[in-house]
C-alpha cells in the first residue's frame, strides 16, 4: 500500500475513534491537547498511596516571597530554566490502608476556576471513586486544599467525614479574624465557609484536637505558621515513612536552599520558617519519603542536604510499577 493511501487510511480510522478529530484536520489535530491523567500511585509498606492532580495555576514566586535576598527567588529559579511566576502545582494524596481510604487534601475545585478541578477525574482514572472515600485529612482551610469537597454547587464526596485541626477550624470559619490577616487572605475565609457549609449540616466535618487518633499508621504533626492549625500527616507502615506536608514549601528552587524564604501566603511567616525547617531537617536526617502539595508533580521524592542550612529535592524515580521503597 502507498505511504499516501495508508495515511489516508490510519486518518480515517483515528477520526471514527474520535469524532471531534476528522481526517481534515491533518496528523497534528490528532494529538490530544491535554497532558495524560494526572494519577501516580506508590506502594508504602501495606498502604497505597496515589497522588493525584487537580491543577496547575501560575504562582508569583518572586513577588510573593517574604525574607529573601534582592533577586534571590529570580536567580534561583533561573538555575532551574524557571521564572516566575512559575506553573504551581495542586496535590492531593489519596492513601489506602486496610482499614479505610482516605483523602489527604481536596484540590481548588471549582474555586481556581478552570486552573483546578481535575481531583475527581483523575481519581476515577486511578480506580476510585468519591464515594469510596471514607475520611479526608486537610492539612488546613485555604481555598487550593479544600475546594475540591463541593463542585458546582454538589457534595463530591457523599460520605466521608472531613477532619481538620481544630486549631485551623477555628480560625477560618470565624469571620471575625479576617481583620488578623493582609487582604490577600481574605478570600480563604469565604471559601473554607463555602465548601464545608454541607458537610457541617450534615455533620460529617469534624475538627480534631492534637491528641486525636485518626486512624492507624496515619497520624497529625502540628506545624504552624503558614496557617494557625497547619498539619503534616506522617503515614507509616512496615517501617516505611511517608510525610505528606501541605504547604511547608511552596516554591522548591528558592525555599529548599534558603528555608528562611518565607511567602505572603503565611499568616506567621517566623513559625511557618520553623516548621519547615524542622520538617526539612528530619525528613533528610531519616530518609523519610516526602509529599508535597506544590510541588512538581506527582510531588514525592526525598529532601536531600546539600549545606548546613540548604536541602535541595530528589523526586521518586518514575516507575510504570508499583513502587516498593
Amino acid at each position: 500500500m502507498r505511504p499516501s493511501v495508508l495515511l489516508a487510511v490510519l486518518a480515517t480510522t483515528l477520526a471514527s475513534a474520535h469524532p471531534a478529530l476528522s481526517a481534515s484536520d491533518g496528523p497534528m489535530a490528532m494529538v490530544a491537547p491535554n497532558q495524560a491523567p494526572g494519577f501516580y500511585r506508590f506502594e508504602l509498606g501495606r498502604f497505597e498511596v496515589v497522588a493525584l492532580l487537580d491543577g496547575t495555576h501560575p504562582f508569583d514566586a518572586a513577588g510573593l516571597a517574604v525574607g529573601a535576598k534582592p533577586d534571590e527567588v529570580r536567580s534561583r529559579l533561573a538555575r532551574q530554566y524557571l521564572k516566575s511566576p512559575v506553573e504551581g502545582m495542586i496535590n492531593a494524596f489519596l492513601v489506602k490502608t486496610p482499614e479505610k481510604i482516605v483523602l489527604i487534601d481536596t484540590g481548588a475545585g471549582d474555586l481556581y476556576g478552570k486552573e483546578g478541578g481535575l481531583l475527581v477525574s483523575n481519581l476515577r482514572a486511578a480506580g476510585y471513586d468519591p464515594a469510596q472515600i471514607d475520611e479526608i485529612y486537610l492539612t488546613h482551610l485555604h481555598r487550593d486544599h479544600v475546594g475540591g469537597l463541593v463542585r458546582g454547587g454538589h457534595v463530591v464526596f457523599p460520605r466521608a467525614i472531613v477532619r481538620v485541626s481544630k486549631a485551623d477550624a477555628d480560625f477560618w470559619l470565624n469571620d471575625a479574624n479576617r481583620g488578623k490577616v493582609p487582604a490577600i487572605l481574605g478570600p480563604m475565609f469565604d471559601g473554607a465557609e463555602q465548601v464545608l457549609r454541607p458537610y457541617i449540616a450534615t455533620g460529617r466535618f469534624k475538627p480534631y484536637d492534637d491528641d486525636a487518633k485518626l486512624t492507624p499508621g496515619i497520624r497529625p504533626i502540628v506545624a504552624p505558621g503558614h496557617t494557625p492549625g497547619h498539619r503534616q500527616y506522617l503515614v507509616q507502615s512496615e517501617g516505611q515513612t511517608l510525610l505528606i506536608w501541605g504547604d511547608t514549601v511552596h516554591v522548591v528552587p528558592a525555599q529548599l536552599p534558603d528555608p528562611k524564604i518565607a511567602m505572603k501566603y503565611d499568616t506567621d511567616a517566623v513559625l511557618a520558617i520553623d516548621s519547615r525547617e524542622k520538617a526539612l531537617n528530619e525528613a533528610a536526617a531519616k530518609g523519610w519519603w516526602v509529599a508535597g502539595a506544590h510541588i512538581s508533580f506527582p510531588g514525592i521524592g526525598h529532601i536531600q542536604r546539600t549545606g548546613r542550612e540548604s536541602f535541595d529535592w530528589v523526586p521518586v524515580n518514575y516507575s510504570l510499577n508499583r513502587i516498593h521503597p
